[in-house]
């Protein structure tokens, strides 16, 4: 039998921390979030529509930032059930 639903990210959430990167270069981030003093220096949460976003945002902080210097914590990760359309119709016409 076809399958007649597709899971599709709607909601992820994550946790940012950044650490041994110098004020001037944190001022820059396009994010809003708490300038932490020790074994941190900044954490933010962030809110993504899908997974490919996070990691094109993540992409974009190494090349601002340098590799070794953030960690990503993802935190919550929601999904929904999305109908085909055909299928739909499909199915309702087999009822």
């Amino acid at each position: 039998m076809p399958r007649i639903t597709k899971k599709e990210v709607i909601d992820l959430k994550a946790v940012l921390v950044i650490w041994g990167v110098k004020d001037d270069i944190l001022k820059k981030l396009p994010i809003e979030g708490h300038w932490l003093y020790g074994e941190y220096d900044f954490i933010s949460i962030l809110d993504f529509d899908k997974s490919g976003e996070l990691e094109e945002f993540k992409e974009k902080l190494r090349h601002l930032i340098g590799d070794e210097k953030f960690k990503v914590y993802s935190v919550k990760y929601g999904a929904k059930n999305k109908t085909d359309p055909m299928m739909s119709q499909m199915v309702s016409q087999l009822k």
